[in-house]
């Protein structure tokens, strides 16, 4: 399928959440606003909650000391059935959801916990954990579903059926405009959630504006369908073909589009075409699932025809924090290890942690993942309290965690020398610590490319950040727009600029003694308030210079996102360390605490240094040139001299719509 830039921007822009109904510091500090009220004091979680979560974690970190054997998972590339039997016993896969409907009912803040703890002792474990309550279908049916669907799929997700969901296919990943795969209306069909195909039980009543007795066929071929290898349930995105002008449907208020469906996993018409292998997180259940002609009741439909990407994306203000969270799971061990072996390893005459270079590896290490852990537990405080719009701080979460904590593993790999190249099994079998540092950087890879590359987090995040200015002043700068608009849009910017300019000129970060709470720390937090106003100033700069060829500059946006991403982090590392302070927890009433924090924000401080330095002294347009001779071939001749031991065939395999013509590997967990 085909389709323009400009529309393919238009379906992404249809799907965003435009209202702004609750505060954001991200959004505000962006626009050059300090809203530290926002953050301090730090949230809390309420005291049957903490109860509750820690009760669960410690059940779970039992299981996994006894039953979960990373180095197995990663030898046999599968997890064990009786390893995915042991945690739908324990509760594992309801951990969100609600008591009513068999879940544990946990805080996204321990939640996230329990995905850092599974996670340190197999990733792909922690994969389907997150891949099934995170993504798949207990999430949008919770948040967009409706009772019946809540009723009838829930109850099932919590205890005993494994969900995915498919979105992406060969041909297209971060650009859904050309989603290929159709679910087509059809009469005579089920009137109940889970009713057709083979599939388990299913509950009364039709989802949120299903036409009775109808139904819609699925054709297509969806692509990395994490737990789609050994899922029950599926949440699948298809194109609802529009309707025509005389159709009914059309005047019951039926418009097509990309609609998100619940999917019995073992309906006829489905296959599970291949297993897919993958650098790293090797037990992951991922996979290549045909649908052919495959019948889903319309009260299987989550939400109006339409709304399937809105649906996904909503649904990932939260879910991306699962990431982050086995980010910081990783990071801690990084320390964990760095600290014991660097202090064991003698060269020169001193343990190695005492040479500089990597006694600095191991500090960035350490203020790193105290960092992370403040973004990911403020932010999850924040999501359970549903005070604060957490959009823009999941998002800087998911971005920051993946990229920090795969440097944090690449340190670690350094600091192990020729140990940490060494697989855990070759380490242990002539006589050492089998230590898995290059499974972690391989496991760790991926989290820079799912639920969006870092290069798509940079341009999500840049839109939201900016949209107060697209809303103010959007259709000057839109080449479409009448004159007539663009002068009723001039009045609106004019108004909206006189007042939001002469506050980016001082602030209280200009202030000796402003944040003084917070002792030690207060001049990197008056540094995050100049320094906000500074970013909200050259993003102001860049759209007058720039205008509408400003979406065109990525290479500019994606470092005003990660100034952004590190003053967040500064901002959420002082937070938590007053807190421990506060609460005398942390090391020696909070002092460690303190100590992490510092070194983190003068570390911090230094990138946001450099990155502002290359808003405006980089190469990015000799880059563009660059490329465009390497597109054209004239420097073919610097390719020469090697052999590429790639296997024939195309880039993109072809996935025609059709009848399966491989076995179906799809396998049920008993």
């Amino acid at each position: 399928m085909t389709v323009s830039e400009r529309e393919a921007r238009e379906v992404a822009e249809a799907a965003r959440e435009k209202d702004w109904r609750k505060p954001s510091f991200a959004k505000e500090l962006f626009l050059g606003r300090f809203r530290l009220d926002l953050l301090h004091p730090h949230p809390e979680p309420a005291a049957e909650d903490v109860a509750r979560g820690e009760e669960f974690l410690a059940r779970l970190r039992d299981f996994v000391e006894t039953t979960v054997d990373g180095p197995l998972i990663e030898r046999e590339s599968r997890i064990p059935d009786e390893v995915i039997t042991g945690l739908k016993e324990l509760g594992a896969l309801g951990m969100k959801a609600g008591t009513e409907y068999g879940g544990l009912g946990l805080t996204q803040v321990y939640y996230n916990k329990a995905l850092a703890l599974v996670s340190s002792a197999s990733p792909a474990v922690g994969a389907l954990l997150s891949a099934h309550q995170s993504i798949g279908v207990p999430q949008p049916v919770k948040m967009f579903g409706s009772q019946e669907q809540k009723d009838a799929f829930l109850p099932r997700c919590a205890r005993s059926d494994i969900s995915a969901f498919l979105l992406t296919e060969p041909d297209v990943g971060s650009d859904p405009a050309r989603l290929a795969t159709t679910a087509v209306p059809v009469s005579g069909g089920s009137s109940g959630p889970g009713e057709a195909g083979g599939g388990g039980g299913g509950g009364a009543g039709a989802g949120a504006g299903a036409g009775a007795g109808e139904d819609y066929l699925l054709d297509g071929v969806k692509l990395w369908t994490t737990n789609g290898v050994i899922a029950d349930l599926l949440v699948v995105m298809a194109r609802v073909p529009e309707p025509a002008a005389d159709d009914p449907r059309r005047a019951a208020g039926h418009k097509g589009g990309i609609t998100a469906f619940v999917v019995e996993a073992d309906s006829e018409g489905i296959t599970v075409e291949n297993r897919n292998a993958f650098m790293g997180l090797r037990g992951i259940e991922n996979g290549v699932t045909r649908f052919h002609r495959v019948r889903v009741p319309a009260a299987n439909r989550i939400g109006p025809e339409g709304a399937g990407l809105k649906i996904a994306l909503t649904t990932l203000n939260t879910g991306r924090l699962s990431l982050p969270a086995t980010c910081v799971g990783a990071g801690k061990w990084c320390l964990r290890i760095a600290r014991q072996w660097s202090r064991e390893r003698v060269q020169w005459g001193r343990p190695v942690a005492e040479h500089e270079a990597v006694g600095g590896k191991i500090a960035f290490i350490a203020a790193t993942t105290f960092a992370l852990e403040a973004v990911l537990d403020l932010s999850s405080q924040m999501a359970d309290e549903e005070r604060n719009d957490i959009r823009i701080e999941a998002a800087l979460a998911k971005l920051y965690g993946s990229e920090m904590a795969w440097k944090m593993a690449d340190e670690l790999v350094q600091i192990r020398g020729g140990r940490g190249f060494e697989t855990a099994a070759s380490l242990a079998a002539r006589g050492e610590r089998g230590v898995p540092a290059e499974q972690l950087l391989r496991d760790l890879r991926i989290n820079r490319v799912f639920e969006g590359s870092t290069e798509i987090m940079h341009l999500l995040i840049a839109r939201e950040a900016v949209d107060a200015h697209l809303s103010a002043a959007g259709d000057l700068i839109d080449p479409d727009k009448t004159l007539a608009d663009k002068r009723k849009a001039a009045v609106t910017a004019g108004t909206f600029y006189a007042k939001w300019l002469p506050r980016l000129v001082a602030g209280s970060g200009q202030l000796p003694g402003a944040y003084a709470e917070f002792g030690a720390l207060a001049p990197h937090l008056r540094h995050v308030e100049r320094t906000a106003r500074k970013l909200a100033r050259s993003t102001f700069y860049a759209m007058t210079r720039w205008q509408g060829r400003m979406e065109t500059k990525q290479g500019f946006l994606g470092r005003i996102v990660d100034i952004g991403a590190e003053l967040f982090a500064m901002s959420a590392a002082c937070v938590r360390a007053e807190k421990l302070r506060r609460d005398g927890t942390g090391g020696t009433d909070g002092q460690a605490a303190y100590q992490l924090a510092d070194a983190f924000c003068r570390q911090s401080r230094i990138r946001v240094d450099e990155l502002f330095d290359r808003l405006w002294t980089n190469t990015d347009d000799l880059d563009r040139k660059v490329v465009r001779e390497v597109l054209d071939g004239s420097y073919t001749w610097l390719e020469e001299g090697v052999v590429d031991p790639s296997s024939e065939g195309p880039w993109i395999a072809q996935a025609p719509p059709g009848p399966s013509t491989k076995e179906n590997v799809h396998r049920r967990i008993p």
